[in-house]
């Protein structure tokens, strides 16, 4: 397998929450980095306008979906708020809108998956209009309650493989994922739907779900690097589809973290790492 080609890394914003778009814009600009895949709570007005004249494009936009409501008029709500995502993701360039898809709230996980997949079934046919592709993208199981009940690969896929590979695919993130026995034959069985591809690794020991290791560190015997400087990457394929390759975030509080880190031993959980990253690479460059 070749070396990844830099001209298909994408900066994610929320590496930099901290800065504006138009920061990130600049810091890409200075990095020689073509891609961008901005948050919509970050977005600004002539958002698409800053990013293109910057020589810029966007990869994906993220965030829709949060599909489960507990009310008719709640739900009204969210399907409207996911249609501005779709005309947000066409007015800045770009062809994928990530859906995380929601938790389960308080509700069986039945009704909260039957809510997403109703969700979606509503969303293509609008996003299909705006020429946007939807990328479900599966969270760690410990985020099931309050951010998304899809949470394998082969979930998504069995959500993804009721529409057309050119309206919903699903994006990987190993962070979230490289845990599933499962990972390397959903990888196989989603080639031709891959829209996003996160690179970044699991922490030991993890005492929050938002902090990563860049994707050389996790179980490693070197300290973990710190939240704020955390970087991901995304890695674009030519033909359609977007991934993303992480880099160090820094975590001020993580001490006592980063000193147990250091005695533990590669082999507890890197290997299964490597296994899951080089198995969605192939997938996502061939």
């Amino acid at each position: 397998m070749s070396a990844p080609d830099p001209g298909r890394l994408s900066f994610n914003q929320i590496t930099a929450d901290h800065l504006s778009l138009a920061e990130v814009v600049e810091g890409c600009t200075t990095a020689g980095i073509q891609w961008v895949g901005p948050w919509r709570h970050k977005l600004e007005p002539g958002a698409g306008e800053l990013i293109r004249a910057a020589g810029l494009r966007v990869s994906s936009l993220c965030r829709g979906g949060f599909f489960f409501a507990d009310s008719e008029a709640e739900r009204r709500e969210r399907a409207d708020d996911n249609k501005r995502a779709v005309e947000e993701a066409a007015e800045l360039g770009t062809d994928v809108l990530v859906l995380v898809c929601g938790g389960a709230r308080g509700a069986d996980l039945a009704r909260a998956r039957d809510a997403v997949a109703r969700g979606i079934e509503e969303l293509v046919p609008y996003a299909r209009e705006h020429g946007v592709r939807l990328g479900i993208e599966p969270l760690h199981p410990m985020m099931v309650v309050e951010r998304s009940v899809i949470v394998t690969l082969g979930q998504a896929l069995d959500l993804a493989e009721r529409f057309d590979p050119g309206d919903v695919g699903v994006v990987i993130d190993a962070y979230h994922v490289w845990w599933d026995p499962e990972l390397e034959a959903g990888i196989e069985r989603a080639r031709g739907r891959i829209l996003g591809y996160h690179v970044s690794d699991w922490l030991v020991p993890t005492t929050n779900l938002r902090r990563r290791a860049r994707d050389d560190g996790g179980g490693r015997d070197r300290p973990a690097p710190p939240a704020r400087a955390r970087r991901r990457r995304r890695l674009r394929r030519p033909d359609r589809g977007r991934g993303h390759q992480p880099r160090p975030r820094r975590d001020p509080g993580a001490g006592a973290d980063r000193a147990h880190a250091r005695r533990v031993p590669r082999a507890r959980l890197s290997t299964a790492r490597e296994s899951a990253v080089r198995a969605t690479a192939r997938a996502a460059w061939s």
